[in-house]
This record gives structure tokens, C-alpha cells and sequence, in this order.
């Protein structure tokens, strides 16, 4: 428990760290990797070099301080996080590292302004937050192990199989070197790959959704060869992925897990939207729902450039023909040739109001969200005009987490 004057303290930095934040965790990130190079074998350098994970911890440190003095109103983001953590291997010790560097991080970046005070309220703060996390992973890493097929830390498979879904998606079927049986998960849940490519220094850890139903003998991922450009470079993981891993090559996995997962109990219609390779926790909680004999209406809506990058079109397609509860529905922003000529295009451009409101028959439905940021802030806030309660959609970011408010909101 915090006492009063430390959380008034907290409160009053709310204003500083909406300034200052990503000064802060910028430079926190900076110094602690100085110093624990080891660390880098967890964190994903892509995000550092993008900046997205130092925007996702100040929002996370702004986060807390303005519910600080009624913290239960963040836990569905500290247990998405902890989900995370789980999946990486986080472990209590070195949350005293980053306690350690990010308290100093706030008296380096304010100087003067951060009053002895200030640093003490914070100490108090943290450790609050970070025991918070320490129990919450630590149910996760015990549940994990001790279910059946489970496991604590990494395991090696091998690929069994690897299948080309379309021109930029690859998956590939992931089987346990032991020949042991593996763990279940829910659909819409990620496991965690770790790799040491060659030449390269650190291990590179990435997160892939499960693709497919569970109750199978493998896992299934499907990832999307990330091209660069002139802001970013090409995705280390992704293209060594599609590249050098083949048939029969060894990889090393962290059990199944994440918050963002198809509620099997609620009865009411299921919306399933996404672009790109955000199909994939798509396609899971749609084999799901269907091999499980699921009679609740599913109506299906992915974007792709066009049929080329578009991944599972022909499983979803042929699943449509053979289920009369599932609708499926397809926009493509530039559709090839092939693609006119064939007919394969519901709606040319993007997914917009009036087109949602036409290809959704039952609106009082659950609504799950998958794609980049851009696509999903579209889609969200065009759910919301056509009457979509706020609660009734349920998305995931692929990366650390961010928000669907428009970008010009303070969040």
C-alpha cells in the first residue's frame, strides 16, 4: 500500500511525464543496455531502433501514475504485459534492474526538478507495480508448466512443414524435438521464437500468433516477410525465417500465450476483421469456432493490397461454401489484374461505414481486430459510427501495445 503523500506526489508528475516520458525512457533504455548488455538477448531490437517501445513504457509510466492511487484500473494492461514477460522469460531479478535505471533515468532527464522526494515517491511506486507484475508472471509461469503438455522456458521443435500462404506469408508447422505431447491454448494466443542468426551477437526474440485451432499435434505460425524501407530496415527475424529455416530445422519456443482470445461462452454473433498478416489470429478462432461445431453466426472481413499478399484466402473461401453460418468478405485496396478478371474482389478500396453496415447482418455482435495500426484505427473508429459499442470490440497490436485513439489525443 502507497501512503497518501507519496501517491499525491505521483499524481503531480502526471503533467511532467506527459513532456518528458519518452525523454526518460529513452534514455533508460540507453543506459541500462550500457550497462546489461545482456539484456538485448530479450528485447526486440526493431521496436528499440523504432522507437515504439520506449513510446509504449512512457505510456505505460504515464499510465500508472495518473491511476495511482486506484491501480486496479490498469491490470488488463499489466496482464497483457505480463503475458508478454511470460512469453520472454522475464524474471523478478531483473525488474531491481530496471527499477534501478529507470529511477535514474528521471533524475538525469528533470535534473533538479526530480526533489528527493520525487525519486522516493517513485522508488515506492515502482516497487509496487513491479511486485504487482512479479505475481501476476509468476501464476503464469506456474500454469504454463503444469498443464498438461506444458513447459517452463524455452523448448526445441523442429518444422515439419513449411507452406507458402501467399506471396509475403510463409507458415510453418512446429513440432517438439522430444516427440512429447504439447500444451493447449486459446485462439488468438502467441507463442514466442528465439534465435540466434548467424553473425549476429544477441539472441532475437519475436512473438507469432498461433494460426490454427488448437488440439493438433503441432503449433502453427504464419509469418509476413517484413520488407523495409527508407524509415526501417528489413525485419531481421521474419526474413531469416522465410530464408534459412527449412524443413527440419530446430527453433526454440515459450509456451502459448496472450490476453487477446475468442470468448467461446457468449452466445452473441462473431465479427472477425483484419488486414494483411493480422489474419492470422483470424483464421485460428475461425477453425476454432468451426471445428468445435460452433452454431453462432461469423461473418469474416479481411483487407489485402490484393490476392497476391493475400494469405488463407481459399481455406476461408472454401470453409463459407461449407458452413451456413460463416460469411466471408474481402476488400482489396489494388487489386491485380487476375483479381478483376477473376471476379475475386468484393470491395475495391477500404473498409468503410456504408460497407460494414452492408455486410454485417447480425451489428449486436463481438467484434475482433487485427492489423496494422493504421488499418485498425480506420476500422475502429468506423465501427463506432455505425453504433458499435466500445466494449463490444476486442483488438490486438502486433508489437507493444498502443491505442486506437486518434493520434492527436494525449493517451
Amino acid at each position: 500500500m502507497l501512503s497518501q503523500q507519496t501517491i499525491d506526489v505521483i499524481k503531480s508528475t502526471v503533467p511532467v511525464l506527459e513532456v518528458h516520458g519518452e525523454a526518460i525512457t529513452r534514455h533508460f533504455y540507453q543506459t541500462m543496455f550500457t550497462a546489461h548488455p545482456e539484456l538485448l538477448n530479450i528485447f526486440n531490437h526493431a521496436n528499440q531502433k523504432q522507437g515504439r517501445q520506449q513510446a509504449a513504457l512512457a505510456n505505460m509510466v504515464y499510465t500508472a501514475a495518473m491511476h495511482i492511487d486506484n491501480l486496479a484500473a490498469i491490470l488488463p494492461a499489466v496482464r497483457q504485459v505480463a503475458h508478454k514477460h511470460r512469453s520472454l522469460g522475464i524474471v523478478p531479478e531483473q525488474y531491481t534492474i530496471v527499477g534501478t535505471y529507470l529511477l535514474q533515468a528521471i533524475k538525469d532527464v528533470l535534473g533538479d526538478a526530480a526533489t528527493d522526494e520525487i525519486l522516493a515517491a517513485w522508488g515506492d511506486a515502482y516497487q509496487v507495480i513491479a511486485d504487482a507484475f512479479i505475481g501476476i508472471e509468476q501464476d503464469m509461469y506456474s500454469e504454463a508448466a503444469n498443464q498438461t503438455g506444458g513447459w517452463d522456458g524455452f523448448r526445441t521443435f523442429k518444422v515439419a512443414k513449411k507452406v507458402q500462404e501467399s506471396e509475403l506469408i510463409t507458415s510453418f508447422y512446429l513440432i517438439p524435438e522430444d516427440g512429447k505431447s504439447i500444451s493447449s491454448y486459446k485462439a488468438g494466443q502467441y507463442i514466442s521464437i528465439k534465435i540466434q542468426p548467424a553473425g549476429q551477437e544477441f539472441t532475437q526474440i519475436r512473438q507469432y500468433t498461433l494460426s490454427d485451432a488448437p488440439g493438433k499435434p503441432y503449433y502453427r505460425i504464419s509469418v509476413k516477410r517484413e520488407s523495409g524501407g527508407s524509415d526501417r530496415p528489413d525485419g531481421v527475424i521474419s526474413n531469416y525465417l522465410h530464408n534459412h529455416i527449412t524443413e527440419g530445422s530446430l527453433v526454440e519456443l515459450s509456451a502459448p500465450a496472450g490476453d487477446f482470445t475468442l470468448d467461446m461462452e457468449d452466445p452473441r454473433p462473431v465479427v472477425l476483421l483484419s488486414g494483411g498478416v493480422g489474419i492470422t489470429p483470424m483464421v485460428s478462432m475461425l477453425n476454432t469456432m468451426l471445428e468445435s461445431d460452433d452454431q453462432r453466426s461469423i461473418t469474416f472481413l479481411h483487407a489485402s493490397p490484393n490476392g497476391l499478399s493475400h494469405a488463407f484466402r481459399h481455406h476461408v473461401s472454401q470453409l463459407a461454401q461449407e458452413h451456413v453460418n460463416l460469411n466471408a468478405h474481402y476488400c482489396y485496396t489494388s487489386p491485380a489484374d487476375s483479381d478483376l478478371e477473376n471476379e475475386l474482389v468484393y470491395k475495391q478500396g477500404y473498409m468503410d461505414a456504408a460497407w460494414l453496415r452492408q455486410v454485417i447482418q447480425e451489428p449486436d455482435a463481438n467484434y475482433y481486430l487485427c492489423g496494422s495500426v493504421t488499418f485498425m484505427r480506420s476500422v475502429y473508429a468506423e465501427l463506432l459510427s455505425i453504433g458499435v459499442a466500445e466494449d463490444r470490440i476486442h483488438y490486438e497490436f502486433f508489437g507493444p501495445k498502443a491505442s486506437l485513439a486518434p493520434a492527436t489525443e494525449n493517451v
